[in-house]
């Protein structure tokens, strides 16, 4: 199980680093983002991370995008309190990031 999951978190890593140097959209610069950053260790998203925050498979399936966007910008400000840490990403990476997890609509 845990070949599979560094095998899928390799595979991210570099369809993400085609993604950048192609310039395609940001949901698939967000997937790359999603590892380097280390996003992966607190969450997962299908058999890849670590369950220790919300798995983020269905994320895009109970919030929008733009609310990713405010979340990943500020949690604390979003929910007080909350665990997640203020990332300090520029807004071209919130925005990556956020369509990423818009995304995610596993079923």
């Amino acid at each position: 199980m845990k070949t599979i999951a560094i095998g899928a978190i390799v595979a991210l890593l570099s369809l993400g680093a085609l993604a950048i140097a192609s310039g395609e959209p940001d949901a698939a610069r967000g997937a790359h983002l999603f590892y380097t950053h280390g996003c992966y260790g607190c969450h997962t998203i299908g058999a890849a991370g670590t369950p220790i925050g919300p798995d983020l498979s269905r994320a895009g399936s109970r919030h929008r995008e733009a609310w990713f966007v405010r979340w990943l910008a500020d949690p604390t400000r979003e929910r007080p309190g909350a665990h997640m840490p203020k990332l300090g990403l520029d807004t071209a990476d919130v925005t990556a990031l956020a369509a990423f997890l818009g995304d995610q609509r596993a079923e």
